[in-house]
């Protein structure tokens, strides 16, 4: 073993502690790669930087924007909308149409906006066939991780594939767009068997709160809630009172969504504990009817019949309830409302809290937040679309649908014609990647699908810096001869197996690493490892570099992945939930995907 061999593998643990530990964010580890690699001698400073300018990372950016086009016109709830009205009352049809149908979106666009995008849907599905939502949500999102597999650019190991295959200096043979898609297509029907048949014994069908989505147990204990309605402050009130001291949320389960200051002819829609209240003010509160008549009799308000002073900015044209969840990465994680300063960051109101199997009305703002927590707020729409649509990776995902979204239906013509234009080119006249699929990006913006604002809104730069940082770090597991290393002690164990016995080995280790590291991260790591694999046991470099991206997504057992997160809290899912239907799909994804390659790719 070489000194650079031995600094490429310190190197090597110190990421994998960052990954498991989560003591910096990811794209801080990838920025430290970009940094620490040059430094170290292991890499030039030209190829610490080039993964930022890679063919993988141009390549996801432009997917990203072209899905962002795609969502932006309408196009993909138009797919949607036919897919959820022949599912049905039937449980095995729902599943297999909305399951069916996110896989094939998630193949050309991120898997995570595909889920986004159903979650919405298939919850209301549930509660108007009564079908358990999380007989439905966990299928989707399973199918919406799998669905990558289909093409290259379903998911980012895959499109990352392409630029990694370099085997002693040279590049080998790129895959095709759809190389890989009887392998997806073969997964994706075995998940969907799976969950259509024994779905009923893996999965989870509670009853009580588990079960139940937060609009569905806010509604029950606060029946009303989306009424609005203005109170006035008599001028005998007496002196001044904060929010804080009148405790209206604690006594009442009532939340304060506008003051009006008749003094200082001064309104808010955000307001704060430290707000005064005092004699001619009109306060606008959110809460049911029987509560906030309780409040005006306690504190001798007078109840309005109608909105007034608040009537155009809480309109339930203007205005109204979301219901959020807290994003994996999210930088709220960790944090409370008060620390990040919520209100005045967002200008929306929190009016409840479902953090467990609990829900909390009062104190709100000193709870620390966690992945997964769902968030009622009420505030502007505007508000709300401008959150939505914050640089990934967004604080919040939205699990109910917004009213008053601007969407540009008349640019959808343009937004297929982008995407087929760089399909066509990948396919018929073997354009690189990006080259394509930034052809349909810029056509997009040059169109006015999108505005370049909102196509840089809506690339995830974390991914971005994530990818930029740890291609540099492949280069160097090669460089220095330490993939090559490893790949000799491991075949000193398992001797010299036969080509499909190897890529087993290659398919359970990525499998097991993309538990514990990101999937991106996995596959950087595990291609030239597997590649020199291959080619000392006399087997194929390029298929065990396949195998290794395809296997990125067989992450399933615990709710680490981004779509597995964002359907935990929505599903009322718990670990062991995961655990136990994942590790089937595991199974199943390995027994699948090997087959098809012994099979129909003639690996024996």
């Amino acid at each position: 073993m070489t000194q650079d061999m031995l600094l490429t593998m310190i190197v090597l643990g110190f990421v994998i502690f960052l990954f498991v530990s989560e003591w910096v964010r990811v794209d801080v580890v990838g920025i430290m790669m970009m940094v620490l690699l040059p430094l170290m001698g292991l890499v030039t400073p030209y190829e610490a930087f080039s993964g930022l300018s890679s063919n993988a990372v141009v390549s996801i950016i432009a997917v990203i924007i072209i899905g962002a086009g795609l969502d932006k016109t309408g196009v993909m709830n138009k797919v949607a909308s036919p897919i959820i009205k022949l599912a049905g009352n039937n449980e095995k049809r729902i599943i297999t149409l909305i399951s069916g149908t996110v896989g094939i979106i998630s193949s050309m666009m991120q898997n995570i906006g595909a889920a986004a995008l159903f979650l919405p849907a298939a919850q209301r599905i549930a509660k108007r066939t009564g079908v358990p939502v999380s007989r439905i949500l966990m299928p989707m999102g399973f199918c919406a991780i799998i669905g990558g597999t289909i093409t290259l650019v379903g998911a980012s190991p895959t499109i990352l594939l392409n630029d990694l295959m370099v085997l002693n200096g040279q590049k080998l043979k790129p895959f095709g767009l759809f190389t890989q898609t009887p392998i997806g297509i073969c997964l994706l029907a075995t998940a969907i068997i799976y969950f259509s048949f024994f779905g009923k014994y893996v999965l989870p069908a509670r009853e009580g709160q588990a079960e139940k989505g937060i609009s569905d147990l806010l509604m029950e204990a606060y029946r009303g809630l989306e009424s609005v309605f203005e109170l006035e402050v008599p001028e005998d009130f007496g002196k001044a009172k904060t929010l804080e001291e009148l405790a209206i949320r604690e006594r009442f389960l009532v939340t304060v969504v506008g003051i009006y200051s008749n003094k200082r002819k001064y309104k808010t829609l955000v307001p704060r504990s430290s707000d005064t209240i005092q004699g001619g003010d009109v306060i606008a509160v959110v809460g049911a009817k029987k509560n906030v008549e309780l409040l005006t009799r306690e504190l001798n308000l007078v109840l309005k019949p109608q909105l007034e002073v608040f009537a155009e900015d809480l309109a339930r044209t203007n205005a109204g309830l979301a219901e959020t969840i807290v994003s994996p990465r999210s930088e709220l994680i960790g944090k409370t409302l008060s620390e990040v300063k919520f209100k005045e960051l967002f200008g929306v109101n929190p009016v409840a809290l479902f953090k467990g199997n609990k829900i909390f009305y009062a104190g709100l703002t000193n709870i620390r937040l966690s992945m997964g927590d769902t968030l009622l707020l009420f505030g502007p729409w505007e508000k709300f679309h401008i959150l939505k649509n914050r640089p990934q990776p967004r604080p919040l995902s939205f699990a109910s649908p917004l009213e008053g979204e601007i969407l540009k239906p008349q640019k959808a013509k343009w937004a297929v014609f982008w995407l087929a234009l760089a399909l066509f080119q990948i396919i018929f006249f073997k354009v690189r990647l990006s080259v394509a699929l930034m052809s349909g990006a810029l056509g997009m913006i040059l169109t006015g699908v999108l505005t370049v604002d909102e196509a840089y809104q809506s690339v995830d730069w974390m991914t971005v810096f994530l990818l930029g940082g740890l291609i540099p770090l492949g280069i160097a597991f090669e460089k220095t001869g330490t993939a090559s290393f490893i790949a000799h002690k491991i075949l000193e164990v398992i001797g010299k197996p036969s080509p499909i016995v190897l890529l087993t080995v290659v398919a359970v280790l990525t499998s097991f690493f993309t538990l514990v590291i990101s999937n991106v991260g996995a596959t950087v790591l595990l291609v030239p490892l597997c590649m020199n694999m291959a080619v000392m046991a006399g087997a194929d470099p390029r298929m065990a570099a396949l195998v290794v991206a395809l296997s990125a997504s067989n992450t399933f057992v615990l709710p680490t992945h981004q779509v597995n997160a964002l359907i935990m809290r929505p599903g009322g899912y718990r670990t062991v939930d995961y655990a136990k239907a994942g590790s089937i799909m595991t199974v199943l994804f390995l027994v699948v995907e090997l087959s098809v390659l012994y099979f129909f790719y003639g690996i024996q």
